[in-house]
């Protein structure tokens, strides 16, 4: 038995071939690019989407040798919140509003203050966000009422692909959880949500759990891939929840960090918790129970810009340098302090107008010290979600750390210490795709559940461990860098209306 993880991301699809074992025995990505109409908007064509997914799959089936239905199951991972929307005959009307735009203030405005942000808690267990899906929806009925009208589904990301795939329209519980129109408590479409937005019920797709079978490739797909049509699709997860699969954080205790374009704080809850002040979000998990995650914007893609705006060369060698010059450079950057808020800040400041900042710079720096505060800088943003986890009483016994950002020994040292917890490297560095791979495991019945898979699975590879002399160090850095928002917060705000531009 062989199973295939897909991760619809940000910038590109990845495609795995998993065996029973857990080991990986294929794995490949196509990239596709982001569109930024105006400062702070993103938008991506689905169809694009599909066609770099089709294309890979078909070079994935033509990549191995073996028989097309040795492979039984396909699972997802997808990029949360994003809205795609669709007409009767299942054409798409508009490019899909992405998870870091940030367009939708006054609609957010509009459902936390006039709507009240208690009501929408205890409907949805979140309050409004841009990133969320819920505020799209009323934007496009605002600023785009023609395409309103034509609505017959809304969609998540990796759930068009679904419909692509198998001509069926479901999601599943976990990312559904980001729309702020599902009852996160009891795992279904809340119907007060339907109202206040207009939405239809028969928009909505069905909901399933993550590891449930939602259907099979469609015949088209079949012959054009080399799939075997038999090949059960399962309801797969959002990104966050899919790699806390991937790494094992499925029990209390385990915190998983993605560095990926956005960072990620993920801690595993076997009961529904909502802080109530909504500083994390509260979503169903992928393996049946339910998560606490904080959401910092700009994590590696702080890196990806420093690397490819700024310093203009995106060679290998050009960014082994950085990173060599970032390692010469001491613990805080010689007092350099980086506010990674490039596309505004969720987790805890939600506000879309921060803007990155470089504090305390002198004569004396370098570019070394810049690269390494930005991931530094990182770190301190992440650690704000894991401050409000601890506030909480959540454990904190381990990390785990996935996405690009794990891949740098010196990044997980910094977290190590910013953190002052050890940092576990598993044995899949695929993360979010080796969870949907799992996630199709158990929906074909190789595990009873999903935590059975993940335990017998996931193996701890490397540990880094915090150096007590550093995490003091880090502990005066991370004050520094708590007391800059708050002092910038309104200057934020005199900056010109970005999307007036």
């Amino acid at each position: 038995m062989k199973f295939i993880g897909i991760d619809l991301g940000t910038s590109s699809v990845k495609i795995i071939l998993m065996d029973e074992s857990g080991e990986i025995q294929h794995s490949l990505s196509r990239s596709y690019e982001v569109s930024y109409p105006k400062a702070t908007w993103a938008e991506q064509e689905p169809e694009v989407w599909w066609n770099e997914t089709k294309e890979g799959l078909k070079e994935l089936m033509s990549s191995i040798s073996i028989k097309s239905d040795e492979i039984k199951g396909i699972g997802f991972s997808g990029q949360m919140h994003g809205l795609v929307l669709l007409d009767e005959e299942g054409k798409v009307l508009r490019p899909s509003i992405l998870w870091c735009d940030q367009r939708t203030q006054e609609e957010c405005d509009h459902l936390n203050k006039e709507i009240g942000q208690k009501k929408l808690s205890k409907c949805t267990g979140n309050m409004a966000l841009t990133g969320f899906t819920a505020p799209k929806v009323m934007w496009v009925k605002k600023h785009e009422p023609e395409v309103f009208k034509k609505i017959a589904h809304i969609l998540l990301p990796k759930d068009y692909i679904r419909y692509k795939l198998t001509g069926e329209f479901a999601t599943d519980v976990s990312d559904a959880s980001g729309t702020l129109f599902f009852d996160v408590k009891n795992r279904c479409w809340s119907k007060e949500m339907q109202d206040i937005l207009c939405i239809k019920e028969e928009w909505l797709p069905k909901v399933f759990e993550s590891w449930e079978p939602t259907g099979k490739v469609l015949p088209e797909v079949s012959h054009y891939t080399g799939l075997s049509k038999d090949t059960v699709v399962v309801a797969g997860a959002g990104d966050q929840a899919a790699g806390a699969v991937g790494t094992g954080t499925v029990s209390s205790g385990i915190i998983s960090v993605a560095l990926g374009t956005s960072g990620v704080v993920f801690a595993t809850s076997d009961l529904y918790e909502v802080d109530e002040d909504n500083r994390l979000h509260s979503f169903c998990h992928s393996n049946g129970k339910y998560h606490q995650m904080g959401v910092m914007l700009s994590a590696a893609s702080s890196l990806k810009w420093w690397v490819e705006n700024v310093n203009k060369d995106t060679s290998k060698e050009a960014f082994d340098n950085l990173l060599k010059e970032a390692e010469a450079s001491p613990v805080g950057s010689k007092g350099v302090v980086f506010l990674p808020y490039l596309m505004g800040e969720r987790t805890p400041h939600n506000d879309p107008n921060a803007r990155g900042v470089f504090f305390g710079l002198n004569m004396t720096h370098e570019r070394g010290d810049m690269t390494r505060a930005i991931l530094e800088g990182v770190c301190f943003g992440l650690r704000d979600s894991l401050e409000i986890l601890r506030s909480l009483n959540v454990p904190v016994e381990e990390i785990r750390v996935s996405g690009g950002g794990s891949k740098s020994l010196l990044w997980k040292s910094i977290l190590a210490n910013v953190f002052d917890t050890k940092v576990s490297v598993i044995n899949s560095k695929e993360g979010p795709a080796y969870g949907a791979a799992i996630l199709a495991s158990v929906g074909c019945g190789k595990f009873s559940s999903v935590n059975e898979a993940c335990s017998k699975l996931i193996k701890v590879t490397e540990v880094v461990e915090q150096d007590k002399l550093q995490v003091e160090e880090y502990n005066k850095f991370y004050d520094i860098f708590s007391r800059l928002y708050p002092a910038l917060k309104e200057t934020f705000k005199l900056g010109p209306d970005p999307w007036e531009k």
